[in-house]
């Protein structure tokens, strides 16, 4: 089997009403997605999603020709790409889709097959006044999740806090709930200065006492060293992260300093199936957990599913959910089956080959906007 070629297109969703993401100052009146497909000799077609994968063009030689299954090939080849432009991490994603479609297997059977499902947590995106969250925690709890999480954004910290506790008010200890400091990275407006060690561990001690189960990117994404400093201090709480953070050596050096408790690097932002996978490996290996961050679209969350099925320790899966602003039919516009849980809280894996995502043909045609590069063997 030969790669023949690989086709990138862009899809756009028009939100009405807006999405108000809580790290976004401005309601979101648009959803994205990037679709890569990898085309083979045998009419096997492999299928990812992610990132823009710009900087891919004018690389397509290094893949198209190839062999789909010499995956630590490809997995280089990107992360070279990687370096020098942008992330291009949907290419190993179709990848896998496209060694579980020809062996006939889900991928996740590929990678380990440790269970076949996994828990969700409702991952909210808005920043709503402490009443709305508790109604929307109690649908929630209504619906079978076990967990959500709550992310904080609020000028006054104080008031991100009120939210936790309305919600703990509201649902007792039927949910778990963690909490997203938003303090990893910064969307490119944004120039407020990020907490620092010493509020961390304020916050830390306050939600430890309200019974948080993960404080998430309580510190920028590069600080480990400030990081395993707070886990040394707030040992009561778990500390997440990891996110953004985009080169192994990152996930090496927070590992070898014992910076968090649990880490989530994303198959569709950082390093692929193929790589995410050793991160995993490294990090499990030293009594951490690996619950990888799923914010992109249905066919991202349903990579991490498998990767996070066949290997993960932790509990919980990350589960983009906020209704009436955040639903499945917008999450995963651009495939036909929308992912969601069963009445215990489940997400159950696909038994279909791959990754199990079928395109929407009907959104992908209506939602189209461009079609950056089709490369093809010669």
């Amino acid at each position: 089997m030969k790669i023949t070629a690989i086709e990138i297109k862009h899809y756009l969703l028009p939100l009405e009403p807006p999405f108000k993401a809580a790290w976004d100052p401005n309601p979101r009146k648009k959803f994205a997605s990037t679709v890569v497909q990898v085309h083979t000799d045998e009419g096997i077609t492999g299928i990812g999603s992610g990132d823009l994968m710009t900087g891919f063009e004018g690389h397509e030689h290094l893949i198209i020709g190839q062999d789909p299954f010499a995956i630590e090939r490809h997995s280089q080849v990107i992360d070279n790409i990687d370096f020098h432009y942008g992330r291009c991490w949907p290419l190993d994603l179709a990848l896998w889709d496209l060694m579980g479609k020809a062996t006939g297997q889900p991928t996740y059977k590929l990678l380990g097959a440790r269970s076949d499902k996994i828990l969700a947590y409702a991952s909210t995106g808005e920043m709503v006044t402490p009443e709305v969250r508790a109604d929307r925690a109690q649908l929630l709890l209504e619906q079978g999740f076990k967990a959500m999480k709550i992310r904080f954004h609020h000028k006054d910290v104080r008031d991100d806090i009120k939210v936790v506790e309305a919600v703990r008010k509201s649902i007792g200890d039927k949910l778990e709930i963690m909490v997203d400091a938003n303090q990893g990275w910064k969307m490119p407006w944004d120039t407020e200065p990020t907490w620092d060690l010493k509020k961390a561990y304020q916050v830390a001690k306050e939600l430890e006492q309200l019974g948080v189960f993960w404080l998430e990117e309580p510190l920028q994404s590069h600080d480990f060293r400030g990081l395993a400093q707070l886990r040394q201090m707030a040992t009561g709480i778990r500390i997440a992260g990891g996110e953004m953070n985009r080169r192994m050596h990152d996930f090496r050096e927070m590992n070898f300093l014992g910076s968090l408790d649990v880490y989530q690097p994303d198959v569709a932002l950082t390093g692929g199936i193929t790589q995410v996978r050793k991160i995993a490996d490294m990090v499990q290996s030293s009594g951490a957990w690996f619950s990888p961050h799923t914010w992109t679209n249905g066919i991202g969350v349903m990579a991490n599913l498998h990767l996070a099925a066949a290997i993960s320790h932790c509990p919980y899966l990350e589960l983009p959910y906020d209704p009436p602003s955040w639903t499945p039919e917008r999450r995963d516009f651009i495939q036909q089956n929308k992912l969601n849980i069963d009445s215990e809280g489940y997400l159950h894996l696909p038994q279909q080959s791959g990754l199990g995502v079928e395109l929407d043909l009907e959104a992908v045609e209506r939602y189209a906007y461009n079609k950056v590069y089709v490369g093809e063997s010669t």
